[in-house]
């Protein structure tokens, strides 16, 4: 199977000093880049966090995606995360019309479509849905079939944060509704192990991996986090073993605190890849590297 393979970061709009999590001066040359066209630069893909927070979400409108699709190059994908008002608040119940403001979301979301430039519909569920509402969530997947937009998308992605969901008749559930089920890297404390075996794949059209860091101080600071090439080095064949067995592939580095993903996405591009970087993307390694080490 020729897969795609997308890889980049989660979040870009980080503007902010590398001592306050943002990536000025390890990554954006000045506060005046037009940041995702410098981005997509160097990257294939994007996730964008902001969606999920009501905060951000509540503002946004179709013009905003539409400007992001027309500034990005044309084989560049946007995966975008569910509302926190449909996972958290709501919690996937159908009852509290959570397939209407599903639609609503797509509707905003749209212009990504349209462009060719969605990515994944990353649908992140909380730490506290266990097992137990296993009936809930099978009643909104069978909404998503039948009643939303969703019913043609075959890019639809679910990231379990409680392991209670290890189960084999999770994943079935999963594979029968055709959504990915998504893979994670994150602190061994989580018990959460089960969600960074490559052989829990749903779906032969879609698989998505998320580092989220291993970082367990600073009050659960995952994404404060830099991997060492040593811990990616597994990824790689995981990686690999995907690619044989679905169409795209997306892996996003969610360790973004000063600019820490920029470095890991580099670095796991040129594993992956099994070659040196272009000139420009390892300018751009090297400056991150010497910036942060001169930080610590």
């Amino acid at each position: 199977m020729c897969s795609q393979l997308y890889l980049g970061c989660s979040g870009w709009n980080y503007g902010t000093a590398p001592e306050k999590g943002g990536w000025l001066n390890v990554f954006y040359p000045d506060n005046k880049t037009r940041k995702l066209r410098y981005y997509s630069q160097f990257f294939n893909a994007v996730e964008m966090d902001a969606t999920f927070y009501k905060r951000f979400y509540e503002h946004m409108h179709e013009g905003l995606f539409l400007g992001m699709a027309n500034t990005t190059p044309s084989d560049f994908k946007i995966s975008v995360k569910v509302p926190e008002i449909i996972t958290h608040e709501k919690r996937l119940d159908i009852s509290r019309n959570v397939v209407s403001d599903l639609n609503e979301f797509l509707k905003k979301i749209s212009p990504l479509k349209s462009k060719g430039k969605l990515g994944s519909i990353i649908i992140q569920l909380p730490p506290s849905f266990t097992i137990k509402e296993s009936n809930i969530l099978e009643k909104f997947l069978n909404a998503l079939r039948n009643q939303s937009d969703l019913k043609n998308h075959d890019n639809i992605a679910i990231e379990f944060r409680h392991n209670s969901w290890n189960t084999e008749g999770v994943f079935e559930l999963l594979h029968h509704f055709s959504i990915a089920s998504v893979l994670t890297d994150s602190p061994a404390q989580e018990n959460l192990g089960f969600l960074s075996n490559e052989s829990n794949l749903t779906s032969n059209k879609l698989a998505v991996v998320r580092f989220h860091g291993r970082n367990t101080t600073r009050d659960h600071y995952w994404y404060d986090y830099l991997y060492s090439e040593k811990e990616l080095i597994p990824w790689v064949s995981k990686i690999n073993r995907i690619k044989e067995n679905t169409d795209m592939i997306f892996v996003f580095f969610n360790n973004h605190f000063g600019g820490k993903a920029i470095i890991n996405s580099l670095q796991f591009k040129e594993l992956i890849n099994n070659q040196p970087l272009p000139e420009n993307e390892k300018k751009v390694l090297e400056k991150a590297k010497k910036y942060l080490s001169n930080s610590l």
